[in-house]
């Protein structure tokens, strides 16, 4: 069975914008939305939305579309078809069929109470047990560990080496595709050049660039902007109910934005019209100016 993903070759610039439909747009989505929408058209790249929605449990109905108007009421504009994740499945199963057959997976019917007593890192248990697919979840087995990347932010990033060597879950046991599993299919499948998100995400891409290496695919290179974080030390999300931006004033947020980004923004540039604001950011731009930090106080 050859690989099922055609990796689209990198021509130029192609960033994404990846939000799960579990909840509205906050302030902490709008900086990662906006850092990564600027660092593509700064480049005269192409920018992307993909709705990640393939956890249906923790979904709010209308999410997409809410996601999708605030996007727009923003001035932040995509380039081509929205992809849904849920209409992925096909390709997802695609992937773990090949996985499987090219002996790079194996089913698990740990539960992570039992591997909480054995440390927190699973240790192979399910390895050699030759286990069939019913009841189990199904792991990589993980050849190319990535215990460190470099950052285009934070620098160079290390993990602990015993977690990056982990054999991790692709298909978890209630059917649903995992995370690292479905981005690293999408972003090669889109031909994403650069991953600009949130801080939150450090941790899942070493098991991400394990993955690609795993596919041998080639993986982009990543961007993490610090995480906006309310004065108790809590990050803004949605599981934290962290309240949505406001659709019809946008430009109030907009502009704090750019200064939580390190951007600088001009005090009369508030006054202007959405356009005008993000035409300015693209102009203006500078990766190099985004705080080297892991979370920013509000």
């Amino acid at each position: 069975m050859q690989n099922p993903i055609s990796q689209r070759p990198p021509s130029s610039y192609r960033g994404r914008f990846a939000p799960s439909p579990s909840g509205l747009l906050h302030f902490g989505s709008l900086v990662a939305a906006l850092a990564s929408y600027l660092q593509a058209k700064s480049l005269q790249g192409k920018w992307l939305v993909r709705i990640e929605d393939i956890d249906k449990p923790r979904e709010m109905p209308g999410a997409d579309q809410e996601i999708l108007t605030t996007l727009d009421a923003y001035g932040l504009h995509w380039d081509e078809q929205v992809l849904y994740q849920s209409q992925q499945s096909d390709l997802y199963y695609d992937v773990l069929a090949y996985l499987q057959e090219q002996s790079k997976s194996y089913y698990c019917q740990c539960t992570r109470g039992q591997i909480k007593k054995t440390g927190g890192i699973y240790l192979g248990t399910c390895k050699t047990l030759n286990l069939d697919a019913t009841g189990c979840a199904t792991r990589l087995i993980n050849e190319f560990p990535f215990a460190d990347f470099t950052d285009g932010i934070q620098g160079k990033v290390v993990f602990d080496k015993a977690l990056a060597a982990e054999d991790f879950i692709i298909h978890r046991k209630d059917g649903l595709f995992a995370y690292q599993l479905a981005v690293v299919v999408d972003d090669a499948l889109q031909g994403i050049s650069e991953v600009v998100r949130g801080c939150d995400l450090l941790e899942p891409t070493a098991r991400q660039l394990t993955l690609f290496k795993t596919l041998n695919l080639a993986a982009p290179s990543y961007v993490h902007v610090p995480l906006a974080v309310t004065d108790e030390g809590y990050k803004l999300s949605k599981q934290n109910a962290a309240p949505a931006i406001n659709n019809k004033q946008p430009q109030p947020a907009l502009i704090k934005a750019l200064q939580f980004l390190g951007q600088n923004p001009p005090v009369d540039l508030e006054f202007e019209s959405v356009e005008n604001i993000v035409n300015w950011a693209v102009t203006h731009w500078q990766l190099s100016n985004i705080p080297k930090q892991r979370e920013i106080m509000l």
